[in-house]
């Protein structure tokens, strides 16, 4: 380049051959609401092309001969920021040096949330070659092989083409009944833009890309990675549900090993929002502290399955199916509490009463005593209630509740509240009897929760069982005012009869 000179000033001015320029690259900050902009730094470089990243207000340029050492600047509150340049390693370097890096060759992209240049390497297309060929590969960076060196990334799932799409005809000469003409797919008239955009310039439409999740369920074999792919994709939430369904039900029953693979990439996904949750929750009650930045509260996203969800969609459906060995039923349920004790997440109690109320629907009483007794599974106020309304099938089940009770240091209020709420009238009358509370409970509370099942003979039992308590601690049956029974009194003679009333004792 030919470069003149005047005082300590530059002036680029065009070079003679045709090569390229040293062009003053400045930069300017606009203000569109004064309209006027401000300089903030210029450069001498030659450029051969650029590309500019807005998610990360990045612009990458171009330089050298060949082209392929790309000097990338950053923008940041107003100011610009020259980054290390690197470079492209060429396959072929040619001799002469020409420009051999060209535009399209590099892509700027956002990826798991950091900026990547990503070096394309096309292959040219013969004019011959039929469109339904063509077919497109999926990569996850995020997917690659441990313990190597270099990170090779292989593509996820086989070859496929782009879903068909069809373009519908209008215009005043379209016939109602003409069917829609098939879009030429991978057609040398379509431009790609980052990041999912694809133009056709022949037909005048454009389109976005997206990665439909249900027909990679069939096309990934491997569970394991299957599931890595899918708990880094947006909607998958209900594909996930449906892969756990298809490993346990059907012609798809995987193997033990796989159920637990599967579960614990869940629940390792799961923990990560739990602890994030607890962390944000922590940082509120303690307030903002000085000098940091307020805590975002953690997004929720569709790759947290959670307990709920699994009982819901999965496990619940799984432990009702015909045909399944009941075995193979408990193993599952364990193998998912067993994954979530060890990421130290806290078992709900519905998945317990689910493997307890297997358990027993198949009479395997002795295994039932056996993950009670060596707390296989964890003490709870409605697992104790569980156990307390199988006390007619299982007799051990009242004393094994009775413990899990004791060893939960409850109120017996409680314990009441949560027994009367289930209709179990006489095992939670059983209850306070056994921890000698009879003589002060309320007897219009179990009254009322006898009335509401409709059951005429609970009724009765409940009720002649307060008259003898009151016979025995008053010397008289009846209720006083200040218990509130009168309607269920009332309600006693209209069942039984004024002469089914327990009379006063006499000494």
């Amino acid at each position: 380049d030919h470069v003149q000179r005047r005082g300590k000033k530059t002036f680029p001015l065009s070079s003679e051959d045709g090569g390229d320029e040293r062009r003053r690259r400045t930069w300017h900050l606009v203000f569109p609401d004064k309209r006027s902009v401000k300089l903030l730094k210029s450069q001498s470089i030659n450029v051969n092309w650029y590309q500019y990243c807005p998610e990360t207000a990045v612009i990458l340029l171009s330089t050298t001969v060949q082209g392929n050492i790309l000097q990338p600047f950053a923008f940041r509150n107003g100011t610009m920021s020259k980054m290390s340049k690197f470079e492209i390693e060429l396959p072929v370097v040619p001799k002469p040096a020409k420009l051999s890096l060209s535009e399209r060759d590099i892509a700027m992209a956002t990826i798991y949330g950091q900026l990547y240049v990503m070096y394309l390497k096309h292959h040219s297309r013969t004019a011959n070659s039929p469109s339904a060929e063509v077919t497109s590969l999926i990569f996850d960076i995020k997917l690659k092989e441990p313990d190597c060196a270099v990170n090779t990334h292989q593509p996820v799932l086989p070859a496929r083409s782009i879903h068909p799409y069809r373009i519908p005809l209008s215009g005043p000469a379209v016939v109602p009944s003409q069917p829609p003409v098939p879009c030429q797919l991978y057609s040398s008239s379509w431009s790609v833009f980052q990041p999912d955009i694809i133009i056709s310039a022949s037909e005048g439409y454009l389109w976005y890309l997206q990665v439909k999740l249900p027909p990679t369920v069939n096309l990934l074999q491997d569970k394991g990675k299957l599931m890595d792919f899918l708990l880094r994709r947006r909607d998958c939430k209900m594909v996930i549900l449906s892969v756990c369904s298809q490993i346990l039900e059907g012609g798809e029953k995987g193997s033990l090993p796989v159920v637990a693979t599967v579960f614990d990439k869940l629940n390792q996904v799961y923990k990560e929002y739990l602890e994030a949750e607890q962390s944000y929750t922590v940082a509120m009650e303690s307030g903002p502290s000085r000098g940091s930045a307020a805590q975002k509260r953690p997004v929720r996203t569709q790759a947290v399955i959670d307990q709920s969800d699994m009982y819901t969609h999965v496990l619940s459906s799984f432990t009702e199916r015909k045909g399944v060995s009941h075995k193979f039923i408990i193993a599952v349920l364990m193998e998912y509490i067993r994954s979530l004790n060890q990421f130290q997440i806290t078992v709900q109690h519905y998945l317990y009463e689910l493997v307890i109320k297997t358990l027993v629907q198949h009479n395997l009483f002795y295994m039932l005593h056996q993950f009670l007794q060596y707390h296989v599974l964890s003490d709870s106020k409605p697992l104790a209630c569980l156990l307390l309304s199988l006390e007619s099938t299982y007799p051990p089940a009242h004393q094994l509740s009775l413990d899990m009770l004791k060893r939960l240091s409850t109120a017996n209020d409680e314990i009441v509240e949560v027994l009367l709420s289930k209709q179990q009238v006489l095992g939670a009358l059983r209850f306070i009897r056994s921890v000698g509370g009879h003589d002060n409970v309320s007897a219009r509370k179990f009254l009322d929760a006898a009335r509401q099942t409709g059951d005429q003979m609970l009724f009765y039992t409940v009720f002649r069982s307060f008259q003898q308590r009151n016979q025995r601690l008053r010397g008289s049956p009846g209720f006083n005012p200040g218990e509130h029974c009168e309607e269920h009194v009332v309600h006693f003679k209209q069942l039984f009869g004024e002469q089914a009333l327990m009379k006063p004792s006499t000494v």
